[in-house]
Parts: structure tokens; sequence; C-alpha cells
């Protein structure tokens, strides 16, 4: 474990939601003492979010704050959080803040840190979809102004943000974290089996997951999603998100949900091991495009765009939008005679799973202030 000589946590690692658990987790282990874990509280669940951390073998986090949306939207909820996070970093600053990806609890981490004039390492930096009406792209924009390091995934990652005035000596080439996070929460093979004989899956299946905006807010959007699945002929194992669960019931569109396998949502090691063994994933999460390419697997996004072209580039995933689109997309690849065999030998674009050992480099060089490991744009 690193350890600055007063044994100071002096890396504070933001993050407010479970994909940032999962992504951050190998980052996080390899700081150990120097790591500074700070929950916003943006998506907290004690039973979820303590399941996450337990499984990755984490600290409980060193703070945990209030993020709660309430009433008043993203505006207030990141302004809140800023001031929580400022005001925390001026009592016991640290001496760098690392944030990842593209959530409220991101912008918040890197505006709070920025401010009180301590250096931002953003992990995942230079996706762009190009979508303004993506929340989550305006906060990668907002962090790709604001951050000292950028951490991209992939070149093109790196492309973007040298298009759009990134000085190149301050991005990095890094691979994604999610390559490591995948392997570390992956069962093994028994284990696997007998996960899908637990969720009642002895046989052909299509694992499915609908969170986002775009496709549960938008009554005719989510009953043409449901309708496509619910119609495929597949035994299709939808994990439900509270947020999903509570428009179908707002929408009246519960009828549709009895004609799927419906379960409360999953830890990582669970979600893994079904993914693992499905045959289809259906999916409009960022993390299952990226996780899709180390297990494998092939993906339908329903997305009307994403920041993760390299994986449709590779292969192994492909956008559709709900209804026609995605029953027809989702019959034709089951019936593929290669489906079990075209993405096996196919490399993951995200990376050789080293992506958190570079990163956790970039972070105590800077901390420290040593020159940065690498060279620009590249390892």
């Amino acid at each position: 474990m690193s350890e600055t000589p007063s044994g100071r946590r002096d890396v504070a690692v933001v993050l407010g939601t479970r994909p940032e658990i999962i992504k951050l987790a190998p980052l996080i282990r390899l700081l150990g003492e120097r790591a500074r874990v700070v929950h916003t509280g943006q998506h907290y669940d004690s039973a979820l979010s303590g399941t996450f951390f337990a499984n990755f073998g984490l600290p409980h986090p060193h703070l945990l704050l209030d993020g709660a949306t309430g009433p008043w939207g993203r505006g207030a909820q990141i302004g809140r959080l800023t001031a929580e996070l400022a005001r925390a970093f001026v009592e016991d600053p640290p001496r760098v803040v690392v944030v990842q990806g593209d959530t409220n609890s991101t912008s918040a981490g890197a505006q709070a840190a920025h401010y009180c004039g301590i250096p931002v390492v953003h992990v995942e930096a230079g996706l762009r979809s190009g979508d303004r009406g993506m929340p989550e792209e305006i906060n990668r924009l907002v962090v790709g102004v604001l951050a000292d390091v950028h951490c991209a995934a992939t070149e093109q990652a790196a492309a973007n943000l040298r298009a759009a005035g990134t000085a190149p000596e301050r991005i990095r080439v890094t691979g994604n974290t999610v390559v490591e996070a995948t392997l570390m929460s992956l069962p093994d093979p028994a284990d696997r089996d007998r996960i899908a004989r637990e969720h009642g899956v002895d046989g052909p299946f299509v694992l499915a997951t609908v969170h986002r905006p775009e496709n549960t807010d938008r009554p005719e959007r989510l009953r043409a999603l449901l309708t496509a699945l619910a119609g495929l002929g597949e035994r299709v194992v939808m994990p439900l998100h509270p947020r999903t669960r509570a428009k179908a019931k707002q929408f009246g569109l519960e009828h549709l949900l009895d004609r799927l396998d419906v379960t409360e949502p999953v830890d990582h090691p669970t979600f893994l091991a079904l993914a693992d063994r499905a045959r289809l994933l259906v999916s409009d999460s960022g993390g299952v495009q990226e996780e899709a390419t180390v297990l494998k697997k092939p993906l339908l996004v329903v997305r009307t765009s994403t920041e993760r072209p390299e994986a449709v580039t590779a292969g192994f995933s492909r956008l559709v939008e709900p209804g026609t689109p995605l029953l027809d997309a989702a019959r034709a690849e089951l019936a593929r005679p290669d489906a079990y065999d075209r993405l096996r030998d196919t490399a993951s674009p995200y990376g050789d799973g080293t992506a958190s050992a570079r990163i956790h480099a970039l972070a105590t060089a800077l901390a420290d202030g040593t020159p940065l490991p690498g060279t620009a744009n590249g390892h």
C-alpha cells in the first residue's frame, strides 16, 4: 500500500453512484492508506452501496454526504454537493481529488476541488456523445474544462480532448478501469453456474437492463421497449431498476413487466455471472457497453447516441431504437450461427487491465509534486 510519511489520506476519491464504486475500486485498493473515499450520497443505499464496497474489499466511506436530488433537480443537487465538498476540502485539504466519469458527483467534485486550488484527476475522460440533451454530456464538458490530468480510456477519447483544446501534456491514454474491475468481480465458472440456477435460468436467455431517463421517462418509448422484449420469444431476465419500476407503474405498463422475468436489482458479481451466461445483452447502460467487451458478449444498446463508439466499432455492441428495430435486431443476433464464437477472440478496446495502475501512478505523482509518468497522449 502507498502511504505518505504522515499516513495522511491525501488522495480524495469522490464517488456517488454504484458504477463509480465499481470502476474506482481497483484504484482505491492500490492507493491503500492514501485513499480518502468521499461518497456524495447521490445514489446511496445502505444495503446496495454497502454490498458493493464489501464485494471489492473497500473501506467504508471516510466522508458520506447527503446527496439526494430533492424536489429542485440537478442544479440544486450539484450546487449543494459542490458547496459541501468545498467545505470539506477547506477543512482538511487533500493533495489531489480524483473523479470518475460523468455523474453529478463528478461535476461537483471537480468544481469543489478546482475552486479550492486542488488538482483534479479525471478518470474516463474525453467521452463525448455530441448530445447536449444528455445530462452526462454536460457533466463531461464541465469536468473537461476543470481537470488537470485527463485519463482517457482510448485514443478516440484523447482525440476528443485535443479537439476541444485540452493541452496534450495533460492527457494520458490509460485504458479503462472497467476491465480490471470486471475481472476482479466476475465469479469463477462454478459460481456463475450456481448463480444462474439460483435465478431459475438453466437454458438460453436474454439479460436486459433499462434505467436511463431517455427510455424510462417517455411512456411511448418505455412501452415500445418493454413490448419488444416481451415479444422476443426468448426468456428475458430483467433486474429492474427502481426508476424503471416506478415509471412502468405510473404509465400503466406493469402488464408488460409480467411477461418478463423481473428480479430485484442485483450486486455486481451476480450481474456479471448472469451476463456471462446470457446469449444476448440488451441495455442502455454505459458500464454494460464496456463490460460486454470484457465478457465477449453481444449487446444491443437502446439509445439514440453513445459516447462509447469503440465498442460499436469493435463489433460488440449496436445502437438500436426501442420497438420494432430492437425486436428485429435481437432476433437477428439470436439467429446468428456464429453467435457464441464471433466475439471470443476480439480484444476489448478498453485496454489490458492495467488502467488503475497507470492512474495510480499519475495521481500519486501529482500529489507528490513529481513529474507525471508516461508520454503525452500515450501510455
